[in-house]
């Protein structure tokens, strides 16, 4: 796979349906959209499309299994409504891996996931103050799995929506003025350069130990996610880029600045504005409302990120992506294995479904079937179920598994409501 995306479309008609095998040849996801869409303008005029999707899932460890279980359930709702043909294979990441064959991620699971149109993971990693997996060196722990499974994949952008749902306003901790006006943004960060890269070294200088990190990003790397970034601008709303760097200070934020800058001519349409991370640090809990799309170097990415994660509510409710060249992407919630919650059925499963509506969207192209699963989400919401992290008075605790039924039977009400399949006086 690597950094090039070699395969091509095929199309079966079968009288008035179009069956769209996910294979095709493009370099972007923006690319594979507008192929995708020309067919769907096709299906205005009395077509359909149908498609056969291979989807990788790595369930992972603590409450990655019972998420992934649903976040499945939700997808197989989405093929029985819209006809797709999704198949699914698991593979073994994280400390599961390392129990069966002694590394967290096997060559032979890479291989599957590369065969595959996407990847949808559920969460790795233990407790590390007791679990025997971290009594080895770093290489071998799980979350070297991730790190690894990244690199072979070629993923180098990270995305990130972070959303305030109306019916979470009470659970955002900032001032209610703030968090009533809501927010919708989506924070892109490079994933494979900057200092979690670089070369780095510990030893005596002078008789002192010193410890080295080199900062290091090329104009490539930074054009190819500036690109991811002004992309998604184009499909929302604001079309807004703020750029995060550190450019009064770091050569490699100045040459960041400049890069963006010659991006955003491509995009004119796109209003761009630059930030200092200390600044948009504290941007983000001042007026959130601001941003549109975030676009952000690793580091100041990683720490940005899980503050947005914290202000939207509730970490169990954020997708995330992570995106290589063409349209292939690895899809997972934002938040850990929470070993503590494991096989309890108390996990909150909507980062993995909204992840698994990300992985439609950005991976299948299917936007109708992505946005379907996020009308849905917020149509739970609205009516007040909650797993236990989010209760509150009034509100109706759900278990895991009840979540993932309550969100595909709901998905599949509305779908077949939709498309005259059923009457809406057959339900109520």
């Amino acid at each position: 796979m690597g950094c090039k995306v070699e395969k091509k479309i095929i199309l079966k008609y079968y009288g008035k349906k179009i069956f769209l095998i996910k294979d095709y040849k493009t370099k972007s996801i923006g690319m594979f959209n507008q192929i995708v869409n020309k067919f769907i303008t096709i299906a205005a005029f009395g077509m359909e499309i149908y498609m056969k999707a291979n989807i990788t899932l790595i369930p992972g460890d603590g409450i990655g299994p019972e998420i992934i279980r649903e976040a499945k359930k939700v997808l197989e709702a989405v093929a029985d409504a819209y006809d797709h043909e999704f198949i699914f294979t698991e593979i073994d990441m994280g400390g599961c891996s390392i129990d069966k064959y002694g590394v967290p991620l096997t060559d032979e699971a890479i291989e599957i996931a590369k065969k595959s149109d996407a990847v949808l993971l559920g969460a790795v990693g233990g407790d590390v103050g007791n679990s025997r997996w971290y009594d080895v060196a770093p290489n071998l722990r799980p979350e070297a799995g991730l790190l690894k499974i990244r690199k072979e994949l070629g993923l180098f952008a990270n995305l990130r929506p972070a959303t305030l749902y109306p019916k979470l306003v009470s659970a955002c901790p900032l001032k209610e003025e703030i968090a009533e006006r809501g927010f919708d943004m989506v924070i892109v960060r490079e994933l494979t350069g900057g200092l979690y890269f670089g070369e780095r070294y510990t030893k005596e200088v002078d008789g002192v130990k010193t410890a080295v990190y080199t900062l290091v990003y090329n104009e490539n790397e930074i054009r190819r996610v500036a690109k991811v970034a002004f992309d998604i601008a184009m499909t929302r709303e604001k079309k807004k880029v703020t750029s995060v760097d550190k450019a009064n200070v770091l050569d490699s934020s100045r040459l960041w600045r400049s890069v963006v800058e010659e991006v955003a001519k491509e995009y004119p349409e796109v209003t761009l504005e630059h930030m200092l991370v200390d600044n948009a640090a504290m941007q983000l809990v001042k007026e959130p409302r601001q941003f549109d799309v975030m676009l952000t170097e690793n580091m100041f990415g990683d720490i940005l990120s899980d503050e947005a994660s914290m202000i939207a509510g509730s970490i169990g409710m954020l997708p995330s992506a992570s995106l290589g060249e063409g349209s292939f992407g690895l899809y997972e919630p934002s938040h850990g294995s929470a070993p503590d919650i494991a096989g309890k059925n108390k996990a909150n499963p909507l980062a993995t479904i909204l992840s698994a509506a990300m992985l439609l969207r950005h991976s299948l192209g299917l936007l109708e079937e992505a946005q379907r699963i996020e009308d849905t989400v917020e149509d739970v919401l609205d009516s007040n179920y909650r797993t236990w992290d989010l209760k509150s008075p009034g509100i109706k605790v759900l278990k895991t598994s009840q979540m993932g039924d309550i969100v595909s039977e709901w998905l599949t009400e509305a779908t077949a409501i939709d498309k005259g399949k059923i009457d809406i006086d057959d339900i109520y």
